[in-house]
Protein backbone atom coordinates (compact mmCIF):
# COMPACT_ATOMS: atom_id res chain seq x y z
CA UNK A 1 0.00 0.00 0.00
CA UNK A 2 2.62 2.09 0.19
CA UNK A 3 1.79 3.81 -3.22
CA UNK A 4 -1.09 4.75 -1.57
CA UNK A 5 -0.20 6.83 1.39
CA UNK A 6 0.36 9.94 0.14
CA UNK A 7 -2.74 12.50 -0.59
CA UNK A 8 -6.35 13.30 0.66
CA UNK A 9 -8.77 11.43 2.41
CA UNK A 10 -12.51 12.91 3.49
CA UNK A 11 -13.82 11.23 6.56
CA UNK A 12 -17.25 11.17 7.90
CA UNK A 13 -16.51 11.62 11.88
CA UNK A 14 -18.64 10.12 14.11
CA UNK A 15 -19.92 11.64 17.43
CA UNK A 16 -17.69 10.74 20.67
CA UNK A 17 -14.49 10.30 18.88
CA UNK A 18 -11.85 13.02 18.74
CA UNK A 19 -10.05 14.14 15.58
CA UNK A 20 -6.72 12.44 17.05
CA UNK A 21 -9.04 9.43 17.41
CA UNK A 22 -9.93 9.13 13.86
CA UNK A 23 -6.53 9.82 12.62
CA UNK A 24 -5.20 6.97 15.01
CA UNK A 25 -7.58 4.90 13.19
CA UNK A 26 -6.41 5.58 9.83
CA UNK A 27 -2.73 5.10 10.76
CA UNK A 28 -3.89 1.89 11.52
CA UNK A 29 -5.69 1.31 8.55
CA UNK A 30 -3.11 2.53 5.86
CA UNK A 31 -0.40 1.50 7.88
CA UNK A 32 1.38 6.02 7.40
CA UNK A 33 1.97 7.57 10.52
CA UNK A 34 1.95 10.74 8.67
CA UNK A 35 -1.28 11.65 8.81
CA UNK A 36 -2.44 16.03 9.48
CA UNK A 37 -5.82 16.93 9.74
CA UNK A 38 -7.10 20.37 8.57
CA UNK A 39 -9.30 21.57 11.33
CA UNK A 40 -10.19 20.14 14.92
CA UNK A 41 -13.81 18.85 15.38
CA UNK A 42 -15.22 18.68 19.20
CA UNK A 43 -15.91 14.94 20.17
CA UNK A 44 -19.62 15.88 20.43
CA UNK A 45 -19.89 17.19 16.85
CA UNK A 46 -20.02 14.97 13.46
CA UNK A 47 -19.32 15.99 9.75
CA UNK A 48 -15.88 16.44 7.40
CA UNK A 49 -12.68 15.79 8.35
CA UNK A 50 -10.03 16.26 5.99
CA UNK A 51 -6.65 14.25 6.20
CA UNK A 52 -3.54 14.75 4.37
CA UNK A 53 -0.71 11.65 4.57
CA UNK A 54 2.44 11.71 3.82
CA UNK A 55 4.12 13.86 1.79
CA UNK A 56 0.82 15.75 1.06
CA UNK A 57 0.63 16.95 4.61
CA UNK A 58 3.35 19.65 3.41
CA UNK A 59 -0.21 21.26 1.42
CA UNK A 60 -1.64 21.73 4.40
CA UNK A 61 -1.04 25.56 4.69
CA UNK A 62 -3.01 25.98 0.81
CA UNK A 63 -6.19 24.58 2.51
CA UNK A 64 -6.58 25.40 5.96
CA UNK A 65 -7.12 28.57 5.40
CA UNK A 66 -10.56 27.75 2.88
CA UNK A 67 -13.68 28.75 4.71
CA UNK A 68 -15.63 25.99 6.59
CA UNK A 69 -19.30 25.35 6.52
CA UNK A 70 -21.55 23.74 9.33
CA UNK A 71 -25.04 23.13 10.55
CA UNK A 72 -25.48 24.32 13.84
CA UNK A 73 -28.67 24.15 16.22
CA UNK A 74 -28.66 26.20 19.10
CA UNK A 75 -30.74 25.92 22.12
CA UNK A 76 -31.53 29.52 23.92
CA UNK A 77 -32.07 30.07 27.23
CA UNK A 78 -29.03 28.98 29.25
CA UNK A 79 -25.20 28.88 28.90
CA UNK A 80 -23.06 26.26 29.73
CA UNK A 81 -19.50 26.03 31.30
CA UNK A 82 -18.37 24.86 27.66
CA UNK A 83 -20.58 26.57 25.50
CA UNK A 84 -22.15 23.48 24.22
CA UNK A 85 -24.31 20.29 25.80
CA UNK A 86 -21.35 18.25 26.91
CA UNK A 87 -20.95 20.99 29.48
CA UNK A 88 -22.26 22.30 33.09
CA UNK A 89 -25.08 24.71 33.24
CA UNK A 90 -24.69 27.92 33.87
CA UNK A 91 -26.41 31.87 33.33
CA UNK A 92 -29.82 30.93 32.38
CA UNK A 93 -31.96 34.16 31.13
CA UNK A 94 -35.51 34.78 29.26
CA UNK A 95 -35.84 33.10 25.88
CA UNK A 96 -35.16 35.70 22.92
CA UNK A 97 -37.94 37.25 20.17
CA UNK A 98 -37.03 35.99 16.48
CA UNK A 99 -36.03 39.64 15.81
CA UNK A 100 -33.48 39.52 18.46
CA UNK A 101 -32.10 36.65 16.73
CA UNK A 102 -32.16 38.16 13.64
CA UNK A 103 -30.00 40.99 14.77
CA UNK A 104 -28.00 39.44 16.53
CA UNK A 105 -27.07 36.89 13.39
CA UNK A 106 -26.49 40.48 11.49
CA UNK A 107 -23.99 41.63 14.25
CA UNK A 108 -22.25 38.38 14.16
CA UNK A 109 -21.46 38.48 10.48
CA UNK A 110 -18.51 39.91 8.63
CA UNK A 111 -15.26 40.31 10.68
CA UNK A 112 -15.66 40.42 14.47
CA UNK A 113 -14.18 39.89 18.07
CA UNK A 114 -14.70 36.58 19.71
CA UNK A 115 -13.89 35.40 23.18
CA UNK A 116 -12.49 31.54 22.42
CA UNK A 117 -14.53 29.28 24.57
CA UNK A 118 -12.68 28.26 28.00
CA UNK A 119 -12.65 24.33 27.27
CA UNK A 120 -10.41 25.04 24.02
CA UNK A 121 -6.96 23.91 23.06
CA UNK A 122 -5.57 27.48 23.18
CA UNK A 123 -2.36 28.06 24.13
CA UNK A 124 -2.02 29.98 27.77
CA UNK A 125 0.56 32.96 28.01
CA UNK A 126 2.16 30.58 30.99
CA UNK A 127 2.03 27.82 29.29
CA UNK A 128 -0.92 24.99 28.65
CA UNK A 129 -3.76 24.63 26.85
CA UNK A 130 -6.96 26.34 27.99
CA UNK A 131 -8.84 23.18 28.71
CA UNK A 132 -6.41 22.31 30.88
CA UNK A 133 -6.68 25.10 33.44
CA UNK A 134 -10.86 24.80 32.93
CA UNK A 135 -10.71 21.52 34.19
CA UNK A 136 -8.68 22.29 36.95
CA UNK A 137 -11.29 25.47 38.11
CA UNK A 138 -8.61 27.91 36.93
CA UNK A 139 -10.46 31.50 36.48
CA UNK A 140 -9.71 31.96 32.96
CA UNK A 141 -9.75 35.36 31.21
CA UNK A 142 -9.05 34.42 27.01
CA UNK A 143 -7.97 37.10 24.96
CA UNK A 144 -10.14 37.66 21.74
CA UNK A 145 -9.50 36.69 18.70
CA UNK A 146 -10.87 38.37 15.26
CA UNK A 147 -12.39 35.77 13.17
CA UNK A 148 -14.62 35.82 10.05
CA UNK A 149 -18.21 34.87 9.26
CA UNK A 150 -19.09 35.06 5.92
CA UNK A 151 -23.14 34.21 6.55
CA UNK A 152 -25.91 32.82 8.56
CA UNK A 153 -28.74 31.06 6.44
CA UNK A 154 -31.46 30.68 9.18
CA UNK A 155 -33.14 26.55 7.90
CA UNK A 156 -35.56 26.64 11.57
CA UNK A 157 -36.32 29.24 14.59
CA UNK A 158 -38.93 28.59 17.30
CA UNK A 159 -39.20 29.48 20.63
CA UNK A 160 -35.96 28.19 22.29
CA UNK A 161 -34.02 26.73 19.26
CA UNK A 162 -32.74 27.96 16.60
CA UNK A 163 -30.87 25.50 13.23
CA UNK A 164 -28.57 27.21 11.41
CA UNK A 165 -26.07 27.14 8.79
CA UNK A 166 -22.87 28.72 9.18
CA UNK A 167 -19.93 29.71 6.87
CA UNK A 168 -17.39 31.19 8.52
CA UNK A 169 -13.20 31.31 8.84
CA UNK A 170 -10.34 29.52 9.61
CA UNK A 171 -10.06 29.44 13.68
CA UNK A 172 -13.76 30.34 14.35
CA UNK A 173 -15.87 28.31 17.14
CA UNK A 174 -18.98 27.57 16.34
CA UNK A 175 -20.12 26.92 19.99
CA UNK A 176 -18.64 30.51 20.84
CA UNK A 177 -21.31 31.73 18.13
CA UNK A 178 -23.64 30.41 19.56
CA UNK A 179 -23.07 31.79 23.25
CA UNK A 180 -22.30 35.28 21.70
CA UNK A 181 -25.66 34.82 19.81
CA UNK A 182 -27.87 34.22 23.01
CA UNK A 183 -26.13 37.15 24.96
CA UNK A 184 -27.00 39.49 21.53
CA UNK A 185 -30.30 38.82 21.54
CA UNK A 186 -30.76 39.73 25.08
CA UNK A 187 -30.51 35.67 26.34
CA UNK A 188 -28.64 32.70 26.78
CA UNK A 189 -27.59 30.19 24.73
CA UNK A 190 -25.01 27.03 24.14
CA UNK A 191 -24.76 24.55 20.89
CA UNK A 192 -26.57 21.33 21.07
CA UNK A 193 -25.90 20.22 17.73
CA UNK A 194 -22.81 20.68 15.07
CA UNK A 195 -21.92 19.09 11.87
CA UNK A 196 -19.67 19.91 9.38
CA UNK A 197 -20.60 19.88 5.85
CA UNK A 198 -17.47 21.68 3.85
CA UNK A 199 -14.28 22.45 3.81
CA UNK A 200 -13.39 24.83 0.90
CA UNK A 201 -13.94 22.83 -1.99
CA UNK A 202 -14.54 19.42 -0.27
CA UNK A 203 -18.02 18.19 1.20
CA UNK A 204 -19.66 15.94 2.96
CA UNK A 205 -20.85 14.56 0.68
CA UNK A 206 -17.78 12.94 -0.82
CA UNK A 207 -16.33 11.30 2.60
CA UNK A 208 -16.69 7.82 3.81
CA UNK A 209 -17.77 7.11 7.05
CA UNK A 210 -15.06 5.90 9.65
CA UNK A 211 -16.75 2.33 9.86
CA UNK A 212 -15.89 2.16 6.19
CA UNK A 213 -12.64 3.38 6.30
CA UNK A 214 -11.48 0.77 9.11
CA UNK A 215 -12.87 -2.28 7.43
CA UNK A 216 -11.99 -1.26 3.63
CA UNK A 217 -9.83 1.64 3.30
CA UNK A 218 -10.82 3.44 0.28
CA UNK A 219 -8.01 4.45 -2.17
CA UNK A 220 -6.47 7.77 -0.90
CA UNK A 221 -7.07 11.54 -3.50
CA UNK A 222 -4.03 12.99 -5.10
CA UNK A 223 -3.59 16.44 -4.03
CA UNK A 224 -2.21 18.86 -5.94
CA UNK A 225 -1.08 22.94 -5.90
CA UNK A 226 -1.78 24.84 -9.10
CA UNK A 227 0.26 28.07 -9.47
CA UNK A 228 -1.84 30.88 -10.59
CA UNK A 229 -1.01 32.38 -13.77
Amino acid sequence: MANETQGLLLVDKPAGMTSHDVVDACRRAYHERSIGHLGTLDPFATGLLVLLFGRATRLASFIVAEPKVYDATVRFGAETDSDDATGSPGRTAPLPTAAAVMEALARLTGEIEQVPPSFSAKHLPGGGRAYSAARRGAALTLAPVRVHVDRWDVRSLRDDTAELTVTCGTGTYVRALARDLGRLAGSAAHLTALRRLRVGPFEIGEASPLSAVTTCPPRLRALRVVADD
